[in-house]
């Protein structure tokens, strides 16, 4: 794997059964994704773009292929090896925020660094950090369903970021957000990756995200349709 590489992918082949047969979800897939990218997984409904995000962050097997993160081909780990990596090296971004609803915002970012075990002190240290970053100084106590839609999200973007991971995941971030707030946390995250150089990967059809994306994969019927750096 290059220095500058984050993601390798190989051969990469997807298939579910269906009844006595298979249906094929991505074929042949072969990329690599460079340190500090702001890179969108771009097609219709169908076309395999959330499908390929979860093999590239290990919420999947592949059929056959190779996913490499860091140099290490994750599509052959599994059980609590694979759960353990993937904390240490991946955040995930999701459209439905999945926090923790007994938790605060505080506690939410902060879960990851104590299943880590970072010391307590450097843990509030972080947390105080990220907090500031994405906008939330003052709102650290409050649990998620005392903060708005997009104020979950970026307490969601500060617990990916929290833990110095190599890549963070986003599928679809902005679908349930309204346009204002979705352009806002976009603009976020560029200036996040910009200023940690931090490697962003998203799965969308929202033109928001296209337009602030440095590279779009264009996926059509689980295949890689077109790659453009703009």
């Amino acid at each position: 794997m290059s220095n500058n590489n984050v993601v390798e992918i190989q051969n990469l082949l997807k298939q579910f059964p269906v009844g006595g047969d298979f249906f094929t979800a991505l074929s042949d897939i072969n990329f690599e994704l460079k340190k500090a990218e702001f890179t969108g997984l771009v097609g219709p409904s169908g076309s395999g773009k959330t499908t390929l995000l979860h093999l590239i962050g290990g919420l999947d097997n592949p059929t056959s292929g190779s996913v490499e993160l860091s140099g290490t081909n994750i599509a052959e780990m599994s059980g609590a090896i694979l759960s353990d990596f993937r904390r240490d090296h991946i955040g995930f971004i999701f459209q439905s925020y999945n926090l923790i609803p007994v938790f605060s915002a505080e506690e939410n970012i902060e879960y990851i660094m104590l299943l880590q075990g970072v010391e307590a002190s450097e843990r509030k240290r972080r947390v105080a950090e990220m907090l500031e970053q994405v906008g939330l100084e003052g709102l650290g106590s409050r649990r998620p369903n005392k903060l708005s839609g997009g104020q979950q999200q970026r307490v969601a973007i500060a617990r990916a970021m929290v833990s110095h991971p190599e890549i963070i995941l986003a599928d679809e971030p902005t679908a349930n957000l309204d346009s204002k707030t979705g352009i806002a946390l976009l603009d976020l995250m560029k200036e996040l990756n910009e200023k940690h150089n931090m490697t962003f990967v998203f799965s969308t059809h929202d033109d928001k995200i296209m337009t602030r994306a440095g590279r779009l994969i264009h996926m059509m019927d689980g295949e890689i349709e077109s790659d453009e750096v703009k």
